[in-house]
């Protein structure tokens, strides 16, 4: 098989499914930011491209082994393995080089329990999430947990501990978003979904889809309230999520109770709004703990600017959410030209 070399680099970004590898690292972004410890710009970055190096190597690994399931469905029939626009051992090399360089970074630049993340999601994704897809509807229940791990490799990036309750609530709200956001897809991709044999609650359980996209988004709302109470936030928090929360939960019921393709298209579209804006306001609400006088200096030298003009300069410098927002929307209006793996950080079929 013959390789074009002038499209290599591009190539080699669909391996690693760019956009997706974008918002796994936009949601590591935000739990370093939301930790409560000094700002180090170095250690932020450091974590981030490593990160992005192993979230590529997870997507390689993910097509290097479903080619043959990939081309049987419209949804990812165009990937650059089915296509042959690149060979399964330029896919080995790729995933084995940005894997070793993305964890030997977290792991002597951040520190061992940011690696040590890192290295079990990667596990997880490419050796129990992504065989599982073809055997048990248990692979979603999984993939979510793959989703809700970089917001807590961004808190150990800052603070090398996750021992705090706090840590852990981006995550939360990570993991349950997944389910009203995959179920709601998943709903209109049935046939796709069962003609590559993949075990998909859409396909084996409907109703159990259904119920599940609607507890789920209780949960996300319920997750929200804890954020204050933990000092992760402040008590604006509440007040900006919960209409937010309220519509979400809203729709779910809806696509709960009609479950027809208008009502499951809804929720998907609004949930595609409801994770940037859920980030931005938690990351504007934040309660600044800092753990030594250093660290209060750090933000007292920033200008004197307030809280939210910091972290969101810091936020939109740096991470594409408007437009990860953006393609989401389009992967929905061009079904057949789009992958599906690159909508989420998980549940990559």
């Amino acid at each position: 098989m013959e390789v074009d070399s002038s499209n290599l680099q591009k190539h080699c970004f669909m391996l690693s499914k760019i956009r997706l590898t974008s918002l796994v690292v936009v949601t590591t972004m935000a739990g370093y930011i939301l930790a409560p410890g000094a700002f180090d710009t170095y250690t932020f970055m450091a974590c981030s491209v490593g990160t992005g190096l192993v979230s590529a190597t997870a997507n390689s690994i993910n097509q290097f082994f479903e080619v043959p399931f990939d081309a049987q469905m419209s949804r990812t029939k165009n990937r650059v393995l089915v296509r042959g626009h690149l060979t399964p051992a330029h896919a080995a090399i790729f995933a084995t080089v940005s894997g070793i360089c993305g964890l030997s970074l977290l792991y002597s630049e951040v520190n061992g329990l940011t690696a040590a993340l890192g290295a079990t999601n990667l596990i997880l994704y490419t050796l129990i999430y992504t065989p599982m897809k073809r055997i048990s509807i248990l692979n979603t229940w999984v993939g979510s947990i793959v989703g809700a791990i970089p917001p807590l490799m961004g808190w150990a990036a800052c603070l090398g501990d996750i021992t705090s309750p706090g840590a852990w609530i981006m995550s939360g709200l990570l993991y349950a978003w997944q389910f009203p956001h995959f179920n709601a897809l998943s709903w209109n991709l049935r046939p796709d979904y069962s003609r590559a044999g993949y075990r998909m609650m859409a396909v084996t359980d409907p109703n159990l889809c259904r119920k599940t996209a609607l507890r789920y988004t209780g949960i996300l709302m319920g997750l929200c309230y804890l954020a204050p109470l933990l000092d992760v936030t402040n008590w604006w928090f509440i007040v900006g999520s919960t209409p937010l929360n309220a519509y979400f939960l809203y729709l779910a019921r809806n696509f709960y109770k009609h479950s027809d393709s208008g009502s499951s298209r809804k929720l998907f579209h609004f949930s595609l709004i409801h994770l940037p804006t859920l980030m931005i306001l938690i990351l504007v609400s934040k309660k600044h703990g800092f753990n030594d006088e250093e660290s209060k200096d750090t933000l007292i030298s920033e200008g004197k600017q307030s809280d939210i003009h910091v972290l969101l300069t810091k936020f939109f410098a740096l991470t594409p959410l408007t437009s990860s927002a953006n393609y989401f929307s389009d992967v929905i209006q061009k079904p057949n030209n789009t992958n599906r793996s690159d909508i989420l950080p998980t549940n990559d079929v």
